[in-house]
């Protein structure tokens, strides 16, 4: 587990799937509705929300077994705040 997470692809992935809930929340607000987009969306929302959930769980511990950087707290940080976004959408 330690050889394949490092600091930079953990911070790399955690900010694509903050930055894809970004775009989907845009897309959304200013309600631009074609084909390829809505297709885009249909396919990637269900893998991201899972993945939030795993690399959650994943930068947390990486948080604690290792020295802390800055961007890794920040990019652990948007990915806590996207799962709460996302859970508290369904209530």
């Amino acid at each position: 587990m330690n050889k394949l997470i490092s600091n930079r692809i953990l911070i790399i992935i955690n900010f694509t799937i903050a930055s894809s809930f970004f775009i989907i929340w845009l897309v959304n607000y200013y309600q631009i509705d074609t084909v390829i987009i809505g297709v885009f969306k249909e396919l990637l929302t269900i893998p991201f929300l899972i993945a939030q959930i795993v690399f959650l769980v994943i930068g947390i511990k990486h948080l604690i077994n290792h020295k802390r950087n800055i961007l890794t707290i920040i990019s652990v940080l948007l990915v806590v705040f996207c799962v709460i976004i996302s859970v508290g959408s369904f209530f």
